[in-house]
């Protein structure tokens, strides 16, 4: 374990926790490792991989991490590879021989990769030493990034025959480790904590008036010209109007979002992280995984969506251990639009009727399909609430997740059917020529006909795919995959669909709340009178923090009295006609109905669902209106309007 470390990796000796993390993994036994960001939690499951025997997969949330570690892994000469959405299918192939032949040591994936049904095989026939689960929190409902298809790893661990996990996390609240560790069964003392205080962070909360922010980032980052510095903002408009801002004050500046061109993006990265750059101005999307150890300072131009954003991204600071200022330029004004993301994600009530109507409708064949944009579309669910709203309805014990497959699968010969065909002899040639036959083939591209291969030669799904392939991997034929469905065993259909979408609209209500009382939670630590420091510490349950610090705002004697947003003129002064009066009747001529109060105050927050973009809701007067009003007072105001709830019109679902 030592010679490797030094050996491959260049160092002469372990940092905090790495060492008992590491000696739990090649012992055999589950473990976690929660340090702070840049604390070296890579390590971890980097040195293990060298030394067990067979492959590790490691599960990632984003692209950009993982493109930041396989980097730093092929600078030291490990065998590491990544399967992801930007990949050609030639370039997953290779990668899928390489692991399969043993040569790969490390293979890095998105959780989604997971439900692919050509991965899944793939996965069957290599074996797996260690699952690695990065951003570890996703996989709680209390951790700030929630990410349900994460609820599914403890099965897939199980399924793929992996005896043991290795879970990694900046930002877990005592609540969150709790809740980790037992999904796994990790035995507590193989939980590795090395406290979340970092003693090099100037941590300053300045408030701020929004008229006056942009002429004090302008002067702040005038003092630090040249310096490595990432300017933190919630909005894709508002990264590319700072960077601007900055640049014709003579400060040099990047706009980082994920609106951007992926090559684009690749190349800001590659800038800043070379040193070209020294100044992003960035959404969230960016900082996930960049090892850049000399940033010198992390501004909040506006305010993070959480302590736990706020952690994770002041974590990006100073990991060379020098001093680094972090600075949130804090007012409430930007306060609706964070809660209004948070509102944007709450189901309406007859949105989940119409998922569960839709599942009773399968129930008698035992099994649902369906495709995951159409469902949205016509229950006006988002994607990641839908997902969700799916794990509820498993952990009920209503529905078991079977498998997602391409509904269509079609190929393009790239030899002649005869000349392919001279590759096989026996039965094997049979079944090459049962696929060649019942594809129904258009001028260039056949279609496989899955359902007539197995009525006529009973040949399984799984080995047709397998077969397509191996076709491609040997260049016979070019094969293309689409049409994402899910498939579902129905468990339990006989419910009260009425009763069901109270109680799970209710957990969304409650997660809500919970999110709301987030953001607040943060208002209070940046108006705190306490050490910042010491706050922050005692959020993530680290208890060994310096009461005062000595070097934060609040220790020089700044306690931040955040100032009020600008005053807003009175709701009951509005013109509810005149602000919904293009929407209602857009709406009901589509679906014969009058909107519902949650659908109204969405359309007038500027609130973006699945509906919005069929009826291009942006381009209806009103839409936007009031969104630098409180979510809950423009309902209330949007309530006192209607007369009494409108029912909706029947489910979409049903009339298609």
């Amino acid at each position: 374990m030592h010679n490797t470390l030094e050996q491959v990796f260049g160092y002469p000796q372990f940092r905090p926790g790495q060492e008992a993390t590491v000696s739990a993994v090649l012992a055999g036994r589950s473990a976690a490792a929660i340090f702070p960001t840049g604390s070296g939690k890579s390590l971890c499951y980097q040195l293990p991989a060298l030394l067990l025997p067979h492959l590790t997969l490691v599960v990632s949330p984003l692209l950009a991490l993982m493109q930041d570690q396989l980097g730093f892994l092929q600078r030291h000469g490990i065998a590491a590879a990544s399967i992801d959405s930007v990949q050609s299918r030639d370039e997953a192939n290779a990668v899928m021989a390489r692991a399969r032949s043993g040569e790969l040591k490390i293979l890095m994936i998105s959780v989604e990769r997971l439900k692919n049904e050509r991965f899944r095989n793939f996965l069957q026939q290599v074996p797996i030493s260690l699952l690695v689960v990065d951003e570890a929190h996703c996989i709680s409902e209390w951790g700030h990034n929630f990410r349900p298809d994460y609820l599914k790893l403890p099965d897939y661990q199980r399924q793929f025959n992996i005896p043991q996990v290795l879970l990694l996390t900046a930002t877990a609240t005592p609540k969150v480790i709790t809740d980790i560790q037992a999904k796994f069964a990790i035995a507590p003392d193989d939980v590795v904590t090395t406290g979340f205080y970092r003693a090099n962070l100037n941590l300053r909360v300045e408030p701020v008036r929004g008229q006056d922010k942009r002429r004090r980032l302008v002067e702040w980052m005038g003092q630090r010209a040249g310096q490595p510095s990432i300017v933190y903002v919630t909005l894709q408009r508002t990264a590319e109007q700072i960077a601007q801002h900055l640049s014709q004050h003579g400060l040099q500046a990047e706009a980082y979002h994920a609106g951007l061109p992926h090559e684009q993006r690749e190349a800001i990265q590659r800038r800043f992280m070379g040193g070209q750059s020294n100044c992003i101005v960035a959404t969230i999307a960016f900082g996930m995984g960049i090892d850049k150890s000399d940033i010198r300072n992390v501004v909040h131009f506006d305010l993070p969506k959480s302590i736990e954003n706020y952690s994770q991204e002041i974590g990006r600071a100073g990991r060379d251990g020098r001093a680094s200022d972090c600075l949130v330029l804090a007012n409430r004004d930007s306060l609706n639009v964070l809660e209004n993301f948070v509102y944007g994600d709450t189901p309406e009530l007859q949105g989940i009727r119409c998922v569960l109507d839709d599942l009773q409708a399968a129930a008698p064949d035992g099994q649902w399909e369906f495709l995951l944009g159409p469902l949205g579309d016509q229950s006006n669910i988002r994607q990641l609430p839908l997902k969700t709203l799916l794990v509820q309805l498993e952990l009920k014990g209503l529905i078991a997740p079977r498998y997602a497959y391409y509904a269509e699968y079609r190929f393009k010969f790239l030899l002649e059917p005869e000349a392919l065909l001279a590759h096989f002899e026996g039965e094997r040639r049979d079944f090459v020529a049962a696929i060649i036959q019942t594809s129904s083939r258009a001028r260039t591209w056949a279609t496989v006909n899955f359902e007539a291969l197995y009525q006529q030669h009973q040949a399984e799904r799984s080995r047709v795919v397998k077969a397509l392939d191996y076709f491609q991997e040997r260049g016979w034929v070019e094969l293309e995959s689409k049409q994402m469905t899910e498939v579902y065993s129905v468990l339990e259909a006989d419910v009260d669909v009425q009763a069901l979408s109270a109680v799970l609209h209710d957990g969304f209500t409650l997660h809500e709340r919970t999110e709301i009382a987030r953001i607040h939670a943060m208002l209070d630590l940046f108006a705190t009178e306490q050490c910042l420091g010491y706050r922050l510490a005692q959020y993530f349950g680290d208890d060994h923090a310096p009461q005062r610090c000595g070097h934060c705002s609040v220790c020089d004697g700044q306690v931040a009295r955040l100032p009020e947003p600008p005053s807003l003129s009175a709701l009951v002064d509005k013109n509810f006609e005149a602000l919904c009066g293009d929407f209602i009747h857009r709406h009901a001529g589509h679906s014969g109905a009058v909107p519902g109060a949650e659908r109204l105050t969405r359309f007038l927050c500027g609130i973006s669902v699945p509906l919005f973009t069929k009826l291009k809701a942006k381009s209806i007067a009103g839409f936007a209106a009031l969104q630098d009003y409180p979510y809950a007072e423009v309902r209330a105001w949007v309530q006192g309007h209607l007369p009494g709830e409108h029912p909706s019109a029947e489910c979409p679902l049903s009339r298609e």
